[in-house]
């Protein structure tokens, strides 16, 4: 099984300390989002878990004890664009801190862990199309030695997060400028050696040269760990969304980067809620186990395929 840590919050920047804790003890209780009664025991044994993929826009947190991730096959999906303090309030400096970030990590593991986010786009008055294509080249030229690829998306619009983006005045008639910046995009990633995919776009990019992504990568993992999985898509994800299966071990409205756009956070002071319910030692993300909850433990299995392949014999 693979492990998604977690499209939900940024579990690297601010709950680092309760993964490792987890891992320690080798289980995870999470919420079920549609019915927090229901609690889910994940098993976290390194026999059963396959892979972990890491969201994050800051891995500082974590980069301290990487070693302690050894018994798994892992890689970071790490976020990093050209917004400001309006857009990303609680994101560190980009070039003192977060493009530093970004080369030692993949210095650390190696540029087949490390995928490169820039998302979501979107545009207004500020953010134009001149601007992300001026900075996209800026980081492309940063990060290339740095990562294999860049996965891009552009902002979906939710009710649940409407009032949120207000401020932005964000342009929503951008079907023409999307096909132009991919292919700029495309052009940029090509003069600096990147590979460029989006993530569960419906609009078709492959004419610049550009396929969907699958963000949670059955190659990839197979790559690192040098194994064969038998696995399927996400059947709970978007129909356009290339993903393999994978258990999210976070939760909505947890998440204190406070980005504007952000899709799991509903409620800032939700979000201020629930971080002071954080408990580093506590099995779940939020808060502890109640009386009138119900847990159940998931009959969790690798999906590695235990007979030798041609290819690795």
């Amino acid at each position: 099984m693979i492990i998604s840590a977690s499209r939900r919050t940024d579990i690297p920047t601010y709950y680092s300390d309760w993964f490792f804790n987890r891992l320690k003890e080798q289980y995870v209780l999470v919420r079920n989002p549609m019915n927090i009664h229901q609690i889910s025991k994940i098993n976290l044994s390194p026999n059963v878990i396959d892979g972990i993929v890491f969201w994050t826009k800051n891995p500082l947190p974590m980069m301290p004890r990487l070693s302690e991730l050894a018994p798994y096959n892992y890689y970071f999906q790490f976020t990093l664009n050209a917004y400001g303090k309006d857009v990303e309030p609680h994101i560190p400096s980009k070039n003192k801190v977060i493009i530093p970030a970004f080369q030692k990590l993949s210095s650390m593991l190696g540029k087949e862990r490390i995928v490169w986010r820039y998302d979501p786009i979107f545009f207004n008055k500020k953010y134009t199309l001149e601007y992300h294509c001026k900075y996209f080249k800026r980081l492309a030229e940063k990060l290339c030695n740095y990562t294999e690829k860049c996965t891009v998306s552009f902002l979906d619009l939710y009710r649940n997060t409407a009032h949120n983006i207000e401020p932005l005045i964000i342009d929503t008639d951008s079907q023409l400028r999307q096909m132009e910046i991919m292919q700029r995009f495309s052009e940029i990633a090509n003069e600096f050696g990147i590979y460029i995919d989006t993530c569960a776009e419906l609009m078709d990019f492959e004419k610049f040269g550009i396929s969907h992504a699958h963000c949670i990568d059955k190659e990839r993992l197979e790559r690192i760990g040098n194994y064969d999985l038998s696995i399927k898509k996400d059947q709970n994800q978007r129909q356009e969304c290339g993903c393999i299966s994978s258990i999210d071990i976070g939760s909505y409205n947890n998440c204190k980067n406070g980005c504007l756009y952000c899709y799991a956070n509903y409620s800032h002071n939700t979000v201020i809620n629930n971080a002071k319910k954080h408990n580093p030692m506590s099995p779940l993300l939020v808060g502890n186990v109640e009386a009138n909850n119900t847990i159940k433990e998931r009959d969790i299995k690798s999906c590695q395929n235990c007979q030798m392949s041609f290819w690795n014999s």
